[in-house]
């Protein structure tokens, strides 16, 4: 649970990803249930949450509208916008969990391109670098994305013995404090908050 940095008091977490619900579409019957962006006092997306957390974090002051989907709530006494993105007033500091290593994550670290032979594909296999059978271990630094044809080829050689030599040296990828925003549809209005779309 984050803490305000102005009051120091906590914060609900409204802000926890692993807390919020799958989001409908928005509908004329459900924009309740409309996805809303949520930004940190930076401008870096820190969630998504539903048009009815939002619109009490508005009405608390925890947050400023900066994006509406078209239509209004209408209560005995108010008028609400329908939110699509918000800005909370103070920071929440979040550490960002490293990746779990997993197939998926060592294709995606290395682009789902063959570390050996270069070549772009989705049939691609695990490598150990040096090889298990001789104690490689099971690392992100170990392990590489690899073409059937090259691991095969490379068997249980390391790189040196089977003359091969590796694109780039493998890491650990970093946090990625995006990784909530992969589920979702990326809505038009968010589009300038989210870097890789800008640069795509």
């Amino acid at each position: 649970m984050a803490k305000s940095a102005k009051t120091g008091q906590r914060v609900a977490d409204e802000f926890d990803p692993s807390g919020s619900e799958a989001l409908p579409v928005v509908s004329a019957r459900n924009v309740l249930s409309a996805p809303v962006l949520v930004l940190n006092l930076n401008y870096v997306p820190v969630n998504i949450c539903t048009a009815r957390r939002a619109i009490v974090l508005v009405g608390k002051g925890k947050a400023e509208l900066l994006d509406k989907h078209s239509g209004e709530v209408h209560t005995v006494t108010a008028v609400f916008d329908i939110p699509s993105i918000i800005r909370l007033v103070y920071l929440v500091k979040r550490p960002y969990a490293p990746r779990k290593m997993s197939n998926k994550e060592i294709f995606l670290r290395d682009h789902y391109t063959c570390q050996y032979c270069q070549i772009k594909t989705q049939e691609l296999t695990l490598d150990h670098v040096i090889p298990r059978r001789q104690h490689g271990p099971n690392t992100w630094e170990n392990v590489v994305a690899a073409c059937p044809k090259c691991n095969l080829y490379k068997a249980g050689r390391t790189p040196a013995e089977a003359n091969m030599k590796l694109m780039r040296e493998p890491k650990a990828p970093q946090p990625n404090p995006y990784r909530m925003l992969q589920n979702y549809v990326i809505l038009e209005q968010w589009i300038p908050y989210v870097p890789w779309m800008i640069a795509g």
